[in-house]
């Protein structure tokens, strides 16, 4: 036999051979598929009944941002909805309470209020019938106060009541007050004209002005000129 023909018979059988081992291949991996498929199908539902389960666990976080979860979730909290009836709401002691109208009833204003007749006890005090009243922001002088060094004593008291006296002549007065009527003592500040009277006997000398009073500085002024009660006896000028 030739060797040619030989060699072409070994190479027809390899390639018969191979053929052979791949279609074995071939059936093989097919019935492999199956199988996988069938066995992997359970799994595939059980993964599907694990999810579920591991889903609704969150990982967890540190107390923080807790926290800060916890205050964004009240700040967007909806509004509860409105009931039948409202609850009340607690009265704030820094907000002036309202009346049934709605306005704001704040502290009672003081209102300019006109009285007629003074009569001045004293450079300070005023009376009005039964009402009396003190000048704000100075020190009333007692009528029977007595100025002066010994020898040269003179009644400033009485000079100052009097002062004040000549100035009013029985004029109404304008005066910043709560009510037009009271009881006992009020204490305000009262205008004659445009004239603020406590101003007037400070700036006079005729009474001293209240400790850290707006009218210090003016008192302290007659004082140093030697006005009013502190100078001499006007009678003897």
């Amino acid at each position: 036999m030739r060797p040619a023909a030989v060699f072409t018979g070994l190479a027809g059988m390899a390639v018969v051979a191979g053929l052979l081992m791949a279609g074995e291949a071939r059936l093989r991996s097919g019935t492999g598929g199956e199988d996988t498929t069938a066995t992997e199908a359970p799994e595939t539902g059980a993964a599907a009944e694990i999810v579920p389960e591991t889903a609704g666990r969150s990982a967890p976080i540190s107390d923080a941002d807790a926290e800060i979860i916890a205050r964004a979730a009240q700040l967007a909290a909806p509004s509860p909805a409105p009931t039948g009836r409202t609850a009340a709401k607690p009265a704030d002691p820094a907000r002036p309470s309202e009346t049934p109208g709605g306005q704001a009833a704040g502290p009672a204003a003081k209102k300019p209020i006109e009285l007629a007749r003074p009569v001045a006890e004293n450079a300070g005090v005023l009376s009005f019938g039964e009402r009396r009243l003190q000048l704000a922001g100075i020190i009333p002088t007692p009528a029977d106060r007595i100025c002066g060094p010994a020898g040269r004593q003179w009644p400033c008291g009485m000079m100052a009541k009097t002062a004040l006296r000549q100035l009013l002549r029985s004029r109404s007065l304008t005066c910043d007050l709560d009510m037009a009527e009271w009881k006992g003592m009020a204490t305000a500040a009262c205008r004659l004209g445009t004239q603020d009277l406590g101003i007037w006997l400070a700036e006079n000398g005729w009474a001293e002005a209240e400790a850290d009073s707006p009218l210090d500085a003016v008192s302290e002024k007659a004082k140093q000129a030697q006005i009013g009660i502190y100078g001499g006896d006007p009678r003897r000028k």
